[in-house]
């Protein structure tokens, strides 16, 4: 018995519902998600909208600084995207590093959910993902 299963490979209850098998998502593809998401599709609530398209934007640029570290370093897909971003300044020059490691804050943040606290508005999740399309066509 399967469930939803969310960007991240982990279940609604946090269990991981596993990967193999399955391809990874190119950042294209979910940057093409996220457009989905905010241009808006009917019968989902807008606020979800644009959680969901940080969640892709998230996604998105980890996968792009995963295939830029897989390709220099042997092994790192096991250690966390915190270790990873601090990683990245030794591969990419330190201002990139620290625009990724910016963003990714930021969308970490807009993906949380909190009764008590508003989500991203639609033009916060746009600028992320102009600035997720810019790190994207940097990072090789």
């Amino acid at each position: 018995m399967s469930g939803p299963v969310h960007l991240s490979g982990r279940g609604v209850a946090g269990r991981h519902t596993g990967t193999a098998g399955r391809r990874r998502r190119s950042p294209d593809e979910l940057l093409e998600a996220a457009d989905l998401l905010l241009v808006g599709l009917p019968g989902l609530a807008p606020a979800s909208q644009r959680r969901g398209a940080a969640i892709a934007l998230r996604a998105a640029l980890e996968a792009a600084v995963d295939r830029l570290l897989e390709r220099q370093v042997a092994g790192l897909a096991q250690v966390s995207v915190r270790a990873k971003m601090l990683c990245l300044r030794y591969y990419t020059d330190p201002p990139t590093a620290q625009r990724a490691a910016t963003l990714w804050g930021h969308l970490c943040l807009a993906c949380h959910y909190h009764q008590y606290e508003i989500g991203p508005t639609h033009a916060q999740v746009v600028a992320w993902r102009d600035e997720t399309v810019a790190l994207l066509a940097i990072l090789p």
